[in-house]
């Protein structure tokens, strides 16, 4: 067991009052919806409830079990410190290197435009072979060689080089950043920004600046508009009451075309750090659980099986995230009272 929580640790009946919140601008004001605090429900936005799956829950396990057997070597790529955790005591963020970003983003890309090219070129194939004077086979099949390897081979080459890259030189890609970009302590009730400009310090000393404040003092925003298309796309930014400080919270849920999901990651969020709750029932979270006080009190008292997600099938874990999904998908906070405003007086 953990030490226990500390003093500061969020809980909905502690929040202090605060000073009125700093007024923001039109600007701002105009992109910005700001989400109702407390009254939250047990819901989990689907990206975070799939962050891990059981069967790959019990693959790492078999991993982990093999290597301590002596059975298999640790790859060196699984030895380093990547400054990302997930766990009963914090969630932080860290991105991957730009190297290992670049190199599964040529991957993951080609094989993606290789596939939607796959699928919308016959169409386009068909409509000019119809019009071919040699008829509509040979016409078609004149088209396809033509044009298939201007259309379809940089896809084809982006995604075999990445995979070759990624799957046989895992090592050299597979890097971590120069370290995490913000950090949500449960134990401690607080948030950090970590800042790698610092004034300058971080170039001549490698000293990275912190900021950290009481998680009751952010508030949660969508931030809504339309891109190249005309379509309007929304995303959840935790944005500091007093200070000009916000966290992108993509790496939790990302951009979305509705904003259903962004209200289930700030419910998600707040559940997390409240530790008159226990932690969110994840698989992400599930060997972290008997750590957490408030979460093994719970699971004692409900009975719940240790290895729940480990032990499901895949059959029932595809059951479970469709009727995840069903339920985020109509998940509305917009009417809730804001437990905040007994606390603060907003400005907007």
């Amino acid at each position: 067991m953990t030490a226990p929580y500390s003093p500061s640790a969020y809980q909905p009946s502690r929040i202090p009052d605060q000073p009125a919140a700093v007024k923001r601008s039109w600007l701002f004001r105009f992109g910005n919806s700001r989400l109702p605090w407390g009254h939250t429900e047990d819901i989990v936005p689907l990206s975070m409830l799939r962050q891990s799956k059981p069967a790959g829950l019990r693959t790492h396990e078999k991993y982990k079990q093999d290597v301590a057997a002596g059975l298999r070597q640790e790859e060196k790529f699984a030895q380093r410190d990547y400054h990302q955790i997930n766990d009963h005591e914090r969630i932080r963020y860290a991105p991957f290197s730009k190297r290992t970003t670049f190199w599964f983003y040529l991957l993951g890309g080609g094989r993606f435009v290789f596939w939607v090219l796959l699928v919308l070129l016959p169409f386009a194939w068909s409509v000019d072979a119809y019009h071919s004077p040699s008829g509509f086979l040979p016409g078609f099949w004149d088209v396809v060689l033509e044009t298939a390897p201007w259309f379809l081979g940089p896809p084809l080459a982006c995604w075999a080089i990445g995979s070759l890259v990624v799957n046989k030189f895992t090592n050299w890609v597979v890097r971590p950043s120069k370290g995490p970009l913000w950090e949500f302590n449960r134990r401690t009730g607080m948030v950090t920004i970590f800042d790698y400009d610092n004034m300058g310090e971080y170039k001549r000393s490698g000293t990275i600046g912190e900021f950290t404040y009481p998680f009751h003092e952010f508030d949660a925003y969508i931030s809504s508009g339309p891109d190249r298309q005309g379509l309007i796309w929304h995303q959840l930014h935790l944005v500091h009451r007093y200070h000009d400080l916000a966290i992108d919270l993509s790496p939790i849920v990302p951009k979305d075309s509705s904003m259903a999901p962004h209200f289930a990651a700030w419910d998600f969020l707040q559940d997390y750090m409240d530790i008159g709750r226990p932690l969110p029932d994840i698989p992400l979270f599930e060997k972290h659980r008997a750590n957490d006080p408030t979460t093994a009190a719970h699971d004692r008292r409900t009975g719940r099986s240790e290895r729940y997600w480990r032990d499901m099938d895949d059959e029932t874990w595809e059951a479970q995230l469709m009727q995840n999904l069903g339920r985020v998908n109509a998940y509305d906070i917009t009417g809730r009272l804001n437990l905040m405003d007994r606390h603060v007086r907003y400005a907007d």
